[in-house]
């Protein structure tokens, strides 16, 4: 995977990425106010943000001793373009489905009428 939606929608499958990313949309947090919630050690935490940096969905910065971690929300609107796209194709094939069985059920109405 190296294109970056693909490594987004990778980061995104794991829940506990998701709840950083979800707590992440509220404020900047540090590491440790990242792990409070969770059962799982600073450790792992940190590799889940290092998963999450890789697809460009979090930074981390430098404010004195803290290294708060931020939200790349401009990520989102390459997700959303992508589900847009074949969001939009979906329905139009629903909507040509729709209209052929419409078509079938006049013509059996039409039928039953005749007979």
């Amino acid at each position: 995977m190296d294109d970056q939606l693909s490594r987004v929608f990778s980061a995104l499958a794991d829940p506990i990425r998701r709840d950083l990313v979800v707590r992440l949309t509220t404020a900047d947090a540090t590491v440790g106010e990242l792990a409070a919630p969770h059962n799982v050690s600073l450790q792992a935490i940190s590799k889940h943000l290092k998963v999450l940096e890789g697809s460009g969905l979090v930074t981390r910065s430098r404010d004195a001793q803290r290294r708060p971690v931020h939200l790349e929300a401009e990520v989102f609107d390459l997700m959303t373009k992508w589900i847009e796209r074949y969001r939009e194709q979906a329905e139009s094939r629903y909507r040509r489905l729709d209209s052929v069985l419409a078509d079938l059920a006049d013509e059996e109405s039409s039928r039953k009428k005749a007979t």
